[in-house]
């Protein structure tokens, strides 16, 4: 650690000091340039208390889970303003490669007004893979992204839908017919999508589908049965090859030879489920493409931007608060922490 010590000036009219050398260092009150990087990265990561056990640990750096709070939400707003009006996010954007995929979700988070959905958007561009078959679809090498931009906020459907066209049109997503929307079968969802990005391909999380089989199948057969997984994994290869229509199909076989009332409910409420999806499930295309069928992108992101950091045990936020460390959270989660911290000291 290094001591320096600096001339403080006032003014003897106004009475208002500032120590002239911090400018000619870049410190902003206290801070280096470094230790305001540092800093945000450690609220990104850790709690607060934490955060500061952390820094003191990692490079005898003595500062308190409230000054760290206090910093990292002011700069987790000018990081919403700055990603929001720098170019940088749109040409790191158009420099990815790939298919364009939107996807989206929301998780709850504890707040002083109780508790309220998180939403999260993102767009990203991810390479094709290799062909694969309906077998095959669990088992592939799917390439990771190769750019991924992640937004959102304490909004409701409404408020949340108009920032999916805005940040397309930030991103220079000139054709919303050139995105995937890749969802669980939410109706905000689709229904915002259909009017914020008219065109877009619909993809129902298959993940989610698969759920809704395994729920039926344990009407259908009990808790824990045999038959169960074996009737989930045969429904499932009709929904890769044939679609919604083709699974319901047959379904509508299946509720004809049911009698008992529970198992005919669930297989009605799967087809009800299925009903809105049909154009939304062909996956044998995709999966010949070399496309995602899944959307584990932002259900990662919600548990790991969201989850991790702002729902840890006891902790309550303020909004603007959870906002601001989302947008510091997901510039880090974005791959434009670099670009932000080199146009924050230039």
């Amino acid at each position: 650690m290094v001591t320096c010590r600096r001339r403080y000036l006032v003014c003897s009219a106004c009475g208002s000091g500032l120590h002239p050398r911090d400018g000619w260092l870049g410190l902003d009150g206290f801070l280096s340039p470094q230790a305001q990087r540092l800093i945000c990265l450690a609220a990104a990561s850790w709690s607060f208390d934490r955060a500061s056990a952390h820094l003191q640990e990692f490079c005898g750096l003595p500062i308190s889970d409230t000054s760290i709070r206090d910093y990292a939400v002011a700069a987790g707003q000018r990081v919403r303003t700055w990603v929001r009006e720098s170019p940088a996010a749109a040409n790191a954007f158009a420099a990815g490669d790939g298919d364009i995929e939107f996807s989206t979700d929301g998780t709850c988070i504890n707040t002083l007004d109780g508790w309220r959905e998180m939403r999260l958007g993102i767009f990203a561009k991810r390479p094709r893979g290799e062909a694969a078959t309906s077998a095959q679809w669990d088992d592939r090498d799917l390439p990771a992204p190769s750019v991924r931009v992640l937004f959102g906020g304490v909004w409701t459907a409404e408020q949340f839908g108009p920032q999916w066209r805005a940040w397309a049109g930030r991103l220079g997503i000139g054709q919303t017919q050139d995105i995937s929307v890749i969802a669980d079968g939410a109706k905000w969802i689709w229904h915002q999508a259909e009017v914020q990005l008219p065109g877009a391909a619909g993809v129902l999380d298959i993940y989610h589908g698969s759920e809704h089989l395994h729920a039926t199948a344990r009407v259908l057969f009990g808790e824990g049965a045999a038959e169960g997984p074996a009737w989930v994994q045969a429904r499932r290869q009709t929904l890769l090859r044939e679609g919604a229509v083709g699974l319901d199909r047959q379904l509508a076989e299946e509720f004809k030879q049911v009698r008992r009332p529970a198992a005919r409910e669930a297989l009605q409420g799967l087809r009800e489920y299925l009903e809105p999806h049909q154009e939304h499930t062909d996956y044998a295309a995709r999966l010949q493409e070399g496309r995602a069928i899944g959307s584990g992108m932002v259900e990662g992101a919600c548990k790991t931007v969201v989850g991790k950091r702002l729902k840890q045990t006891g902790a309550r936020w303020r909004v603007r608060h959870a906002e601001r460390m989302v947008a510091l959270c997901g510039l880090l989660y974005s791959d434009l922490w670099d670009d932000y911290w080199t146009a924050e000291h230039n």
